[in-house]
């Protein structure tokens, strides 16, 4: 068979690139379509504001060739670059259309024989569906075509398993996988096998797979454990932190869009980013001074996605907690996608699940270097929309600006003070926290305006002569 010839060629040279073959699937019935259901109208569903003002950016910036909807052939160009971020190459690709899914073979027995014929030129070595596969409907494919076959849910996981680097990633990478391949143990042996290797095998957890459920819910059980120790010491930390007034802002958008990239552009902070889909899954938190002097936590998190399967979501929750104890979201987009608008509602239905729709967001249109001047100089910020290039460091002083006005924590107050010229030590402090508005010297005395935070007020008090808020 195909699979265990890959293993004998593993055995002996070394595992090779992965050839796949991708199988697109459009059903013209709504309600079978890989997805969530039908939208109600906005009449009898109403968007939050800031899913309007998401739409309403993206349509202003999105390629001349967009379009409201994800169109079959753009849900295979992202299993296209799926595929590539779980490390294989594309052998070839269909795209089936029909009325709706076949309950033995989703693809029915027809596109089925196609499909044997096309993965018997192009060599493939695996097949991979852009739509869940039942557990009985995979093991049919793969006794008919004789080639492995995954689902597109098994290729997120895969893709999870390759990037996750701190325990507490691998540790939800682990319990997601754990529970998708749960239902399908019976009559699986490759998948399961510590030796076939490839992608939709590979994870932090494949050596504690074994065919007995009751092994694998131990390990569920266990695993689940850890991560509630994980989110136990998260909310320790968390606590620690709001014993002082900093914010904590939280980057979210669609895979890919550029969060990582941004996050290093305001921070400095050099964590990992990469065009790979998926390359940031371990939360990452670091400082950003703002405008006025204040400081923020601004928090990096896992990108979203198209049908996001639900194991991802429950199993992430201590790493998404950060995005819903945020005081402000930023929510990045890819200015160049022609399916920008059907990127943001994918993002607002994930923002819904999570509880988080009515937060006070920021929409962050980046890449905006990659668009034709005519566009990119027509934009126009404003209080809740701001276009940037996170890589080219274009308009970040504006974003920063944008923040500054949207965070409440630690609000600024315009203080005048009097400040013996003997006390370096609240001079300096003001020099570095505060924007010093005017300063005199009379005698003795530094007198002072200032616009500063109220954590820095604070510790002047002694010498404030009149304040307000600001």
């Amino acid at each position: 068979m195909a699979y265990e010839a890959q293993r004998e060629r593993n055995a002996t040279t070394g595992p090779q690139q992965e050839r796949a073959f991708l199988v697109g699937v459009e059903f013209s019935s709504r309600r079978f379509r890989n997805g969530p259901p039908e939208r109600k109208s906005e009449a009898q569903s109403p968007l939050p504001p800031s899913a309007k003002i998401a739409r309403n950016a993206a349509a202003a910036v999105s390629a001349a060739d967009a379009h409201s909807e994800a169109l079959p052939e753009d849900a295979l160009e992202e299993l296209r670059e799926l595929t590539r971020s779980a490390g294989a190459s594309v052998a070839g690709e269909m795209l089936q259309r029909r009325d709706r899914p076949d309950p033995a073979t989703l693809i029915g027995s027809g596109k089925l024989e196609e499909l044997q014929g096309a993965i018997a030129s192009t060599e493939a070595d695996l097949v991979i569906f852009d739509h869940d596969l039942s557990p009985s409907q995979q093991r049919n494919i793969e006794r008919d075509i004789h080639v492995r076959v995954i689902d597109r849910t098994q290729l997120i996981l895969d893709i999870f398993a390759r990037h996750a680097r701190t325990s507490e990633g691998q540790l939800q990478v682990e319990l997601a996988q754990l529970e998708y391949l749960l239902p399908r143990l019976g009559g699986r042996g490759v998948e399961m096998s510590q030796l076939g290797g490839g992608i939709g095998t590979r994870g932090p957890g494949e050596t504690q797979l074994e065919t007995d459920k009751r092994k694998i819910n131990r390990r569920i059980k266990i695993v689940k454990k850890q991560l509630e120790d994980v989110r136990r010491i998260r909310r320790q930390q968390r606590a620690r932190r709001e014993s002082v007034p900093v914010a904590v802002v939280a980057l979210v958008g669609y895979t890919n869009a550029g969060k990582s990239t941004l996050f290093n552009a305001l921070t400095k902070a050099g964590v990992y980013a990469s065009s790979q889909m998926f390359a940031t899954l371990d939360p990452t938190l670091r400082g950003v001074t703002l405008p006025s002097k204040r400081q923020l936590l601004l928090s990096d998190t896992v990108g979203f996605i198209r049908n996001l399967p639900t194991t991802l979501v429950s199993a992430f929750r201590a790493t998404l907690e950060e995005v819903q104890r945020a005081a402000l979201l930023l929510h990045v987009a890819d200015a160049t996608s022609p399916v920008a608008l059907e990127q943001q509602r994918q993002v607002e239905e994930v923002l819904g699940e999570l509880g988080v729709q009515d937060k006070p967001q920021i929409h962050v249109m980046n890449k905006v270097d990659l668009l034709p001047d005519s566009k990119r100089h027509a934009l126009l910020d404003s209080a809740n929309v701001v276009h940037v290039s996170a890589a080219k460091g274009i308009g970040l002083e504006s974003l920063l600006a944008a923040i500054d006005a949207a965070i409440t924590e630690d609000a600024v107050q315009s203080v005048k003070l009097r400040i013996p010229q003997s006390d370096g030590k609240a001079l300096a402090l003001l020099e570095s926290k505060a924007r010093i508005v005017k300063r005199q010297y009379r005698g003795d005395n530094v007198h002072l305006e200032v616009e500063a935070p109220e954590s820095v007020v604070r510790k002047v008090k002694e010498y404030v002569v009149t304040k307000k808020t600001g």
